[in-house]
């Protein structure tokens, strides 16, 4: 129960910040706090992890409403295809290499922390 209070004050808090004039939705700026927390932290709370365990069993059930807005938008997706598969191919070039890096950075770190 405190690590869903945990996420909800943080997602809140970035929502409040947004307002505040930040350019990022309120939503990854929580996300940005949280990651904060837990580099300060250095570890992941027992009650956040046994949260974010349950909230993973539910992850297929959040990609139903993008699927029925790209079934609904497909006009304007096919209109814009080429504006889409460039900044698709451009974020997959760029995400993939960044998490390679960071999992050798974190591999290393936890070896010499053993």
């Amino acid at each position: 129960m405190w690590g869903l209070l945990l996420l909800v004050l943080l997602q809140m808090l970035g929502s409040l910040i947004n307002a505040a004039g930040l350019a990022l939705p309120g939503p990854v700026i929580g996300m940005l706090l949280l990651l904060g927390l837990l580099l300060l932290l250095g570890r992941v709370p027992e009650p956040l992890q046994v949260t974010s365990s349950q909230l993973l069993k539910y992850l297929p059930l959040m990609l139903i409403p993008p699927a029925v807005g790209i079934l609904s938008q497909w006009q304007v997706i096919t209109s814009s295809f080429l504006a889409i598969s460039v900044a698709l191919l451009g974020s997959l070039l760029i995400s993939i290499p960044l998490t390679a890096w960071l999992l050798q950075r974190l591999v290393k770190r936890k070896a010499v922390s053993q």
